[in-house]
């Protein structure tokens, strides 16, 4: 599974990970990175040309690993300075294209986290010179259009939409809850907010470990970041509909109106 970690756990094993800073260059060259990190920014692996949705393709993603220094096998930790969300992206990403679930990490508490409690630095990391192998994966999250649609009608499923209320009702699924994505983030302290109170928000949403999961936004940013707290929470059965709210309009699939 993809899980979240602390600060204190990365501090432990800073060594031993491939740390991924997904904010933008100017900031990890200006502001500072965690040491050893690889700068990876949202910008370069986020592509409409890609594989599927907004998935970069797999000879961008091999070649920006690559460049990064970092091998199938690595565990890798990502981070950003938006509660998660870009980082989450990244390590979802990383899963499609074959990357043990249980070698991905998002650091919880975002870059903030880290800077509160221990050094950064401005100087460029050390990479080793490694080829990355994109793998395909012997499962995977990802659903259709044609499979989404089919969950409409299944009582098992609860369709989710992670976008904020507003967005909401302007536009649904039919039979989608909404559980805005950041309903689970401490804006105080940016990383997840306690297991307990993750639980009951979810349950209030009927969002239960017993129930089929399925996830859309509108293009795969936001249900990134649910899709890793609901993987760190141990659920089941989760599927991300990459094509989100981008390809259901786009392919004139039902829409309601609030």
């Amino acid at each position: 599974m993809v899980d979240v970690v602390s600060a204190a756990w990365l501090s432990e094993r800073l060594g031993d990970v491939r740390v991924v800073d997904v904010r933008d260059g100017w900031e990890f060259d200006g502001i500072g990175h965690l040491p050893s990190a690889a700068s990876i920014p949202f910008d370069e692996f986020r592509s409409a040309e890609g594989d599927v949705g907004m998935l970069p393709g797999r000879d961008v993603w091999r070649e920006l690993l690559s460049n990064a220094g970092i091998t199938a096998d690595d565990d890798i930790v990502a981070y950003d300075d938006t509660h998660g969300v870009f980082a989450a992206r990244f390590l979802v990403t990383a899963l499609l294209y074959g990357h043990d679930p249980a070698n991905l990490h998002l650091l919880d508490g975002d870059f903030s986290a880290w800077n509160r409690e221990y050094e950064t630095t401005t100087d460029e990391p050390d990479l080793p010179e490694v080829t990355y192998e994109v793998r395909t994966p012997d499962e995977t999250p990802l659903v259709d259009f044609e499979t989404v649609e089919a969950a409409l009608d299944d009582p098992e499923a609860v369709i989710v939409d992670t976008r904020d209320p507003s967005e909401f009702e302007d536009g649904h699924l039919p039979s989608a809850v909404n559980l805005d994505w950041r309903e689970l983030v401490d804006d105080e302290t940016r990383g997840l907010k306690p297991r307990a109170e993750l639980e009951s928000i979810l349950e209030a949403a009927g969002v239960t470990p017993d129930r089929r999961v399925v996830l859309y936004c509108n293009t795969a940013r936001r249900i990134s970041h649910t899709y890793v707290v609901l993987s760190h929470l141990d659920y089941g059965r989760v599927e991300f509909y990459e094509g989100s709210l981008t390809e259901w309009d786009a392919r004139d699939g039902a829409i309601v109106r609030e």
